[in-house]
C-alpha cells in the first residue's frame, strides 16, 4: 500500500503542477476579475434595454466562467484528496482508500478537460458555431450519410448543453437530405467544432442496396463562428446575387406560399448561404447575410491557404482522398481521423454525440504543432 501512496502522491503532484501552469497561462486571475465587471455590469439599471448587446455580455459571462468555474472546481477537489491523502498516511487508515483512487482518476480527466479548454483561444473560438452539412455525389445513399451527421452534430450538441436551430434544411422525398446548415449556441461552441470542417466518409452495407453490397459515400461539413452585429466586415451589394424561393416543412408539409426564403451568392468568392427558418424574407435575408459575414471572416482568417475552395468551403471534390475523418460500419467497425491518427472501434458510441476525443485529439494536435 506504501508503494500505492507514493505512486499516487505523484500522480497528484503532476496534476496540481500542470493546473498552475494551466492557470498562468490563461491568466485566470484577470478572467476571474474581467467575470467580476461582467457581472456587475449585468446589474446597472437598463442593461437589458439593448437585448442583443445584453445577450453579448452573457455569453461572454458564460464563456468565462465556464474556464473560472472547472478551475476552482479542480482546486478545490486536488486540497480534499491531498488531505485524504496525508490522513491516510498519517493514520495508516486505507479504509477510503478506494474513494481516494476514484476521486484521483476523475481530477486526472477534469484536469485534462481543462486543458483543452485552454487551446480554444483563438478570436472567435468562444462564439456560437454556424455547422452546415453537404452531401457529397452519390444519391439516396450519400443523402442518408448527411442525415446521419446531421443527427450525430445535433446529439453532440445536445450532450454539451449547447442550443440547435435548423436554419436552412434541403430534404429528400425518399431519404435523407441534401444539405442542413445548424446555429449551434453555447461556451466555446466554435473553438470545438471548427475541428470537423472538412469531407466525412461512409463505409457500409448499404441498406438501399438489394444485393446488400458494401457502399462508400461522402459528405461535407462547414463550420464558421457566428458574428455580432458589431463584426465590420466590408460586403459590396453589386458583388451579390439575391435569390428568392418558396420554403418547405420536413415530407414537403407546411409549405410557404410566399418566397420568403432567401440564397445570396458572393460573387467574387462564390460563397453560397441560404435561410429559410424565418417567418418573412427580410428575416431570412438577415440571417442570410450574418452568415455570409461569417463566412468571409474565415476566409479572412485562412487567405494564407492555397485553395480558394476550402476556404469559402466549398469542396471541389467531395469523394475518396480527401476526407478528415472515416466511418466504417462493416466488414469491421472504427472511426478514424486521418489528421491525428486517432481512432475509435465503437461506431454507434461516436454516430451518437461522442466527439470529444477526436475534437480533444485535434486541438492538442495544432497546439502541439
Amino acid at each position: 500500500m506504501e508503494q500505492n501512496l507514493f505512486l499516487d502522491r505523484g500522480r497528484l503532484e503532476a496534476v496540481e503542477e500542470l493546473v498552475d501552469r494551466l492557470a498562468k497561462s490563461i491568466d485566470i486571475d484577470g478572467l476571474k476579475e474581467k467575470n467580476r465587471a461582467l457581472t456587475e455590469k449585468t446589474m446597472e439599471p437598463g442593461f437589458w434595454d439593448d437585448s442583443e448587446a445584453a445577450q453579448k455580455v452573457i455569453r461572454e459571462q458564460n464563456a468565462l466562467k465556464s474556464r473560472t468555474d472547472v478551475y476552482d472546481e479542480l482546486m478545490e477537489a486536488m486540497e480534499e484528496s491531498a488531505v485524504m491523502l496525508e490522513l491516510m498516511e498519517e493514520e495508516d487508515d486505507f479504509s477510503f482508500y478506494d474513494q481516494f483512487k476514484k476521486s484521483l482518476d476523475a481530477i486526472e480527466k477534469k484536469a485534462h478537460d481543462f486543458k483543452i479548454q485552454t487551446l480554444l483561444n483563438g478570436e472567435y473560438d468562444t462564439n456560437n458555431a454556424i455547422l452546415a452539412i453537404h452531401a457529397g455525389a452519390g444519391g439516396t445513399e450519400a443523402q442518408d450519410w448527411a442525415n446521419m451527421l446531421l443527427r450525430m452534430y445535433t446529439r453532440y450538441a445536445e450532450g454539451k448543453g449547447y442550443s440547435v436551430e435548423v436554419l436552412d434544411m434541403l430534404e429528400e422525398d425518399e431519404a435523407g437530405i441534401k444539405s442542413a446548415t445548424l446555429l449551434i449556441s453555447g461556451p466555446h461552441a466554435y473553438g470545438y467544432l471548427k475541428s470537423e470542417k472538412g469531407v466525412h466518409r461512409l463505409v457500409r452495407i448499404s441498406p438501399f442496396d438489394a444485393a446488400k453490397k458494401r457502399h462508400t459515400s461522402f459528405t461535407s461539413v462547414d463550420v464558421y463562428p457566428e458574428l455580432d452585429d458589431n463584426t465590420d466586415v466590408e460586403i459590396n451589394q453589386e458583388d451579390l446575387k439575391i435569390d428568392t424561393y418558396r420554403s418547405s416543412g420536413a415530407g414537403g408539409q407546411h409549405v410557404n406560399t410566399t418566397d420568403s426564403a432567401v440564397r445570396i451568392t458572393h460573387i467574387p468568392t462564390g460563397i453560397v448561404v441560404q435561410c429559410q427558418n424565418e417567418r418573412s424574407q427580410i428575416q431570412n435575408r438577415e440571417q442570410a447575410m450574418k452568415m455570409l459575414q461569417a463566412k468571409l471572416v474565415a476566409l479572412k482568417e485562412e487567405e494564407q491557404k492555397e485553395k480558394i475552395e476550402d476556404l469559402a468551403g466549398n469542396y471541389s471534390q467531395i469523394a475518396w482522398g480527401s476526407q478528415i475523418r472515416s466511418y466504417v460500419f462493416q466488414p469491421y467497425t472504427m472511426v478514424k481521423d486521418h489528421r491525428t491518427g486517432f481512432e475509435m472501434g465503437d461506431v454507434s458510441r461516436v454516430m451518437d454525440g461522442d466527439l470529444d476525443p477526436f475534437i480533444n485529439a485535434y486541438l492538442e494536435d495544432k497546439a502541439e504543432a
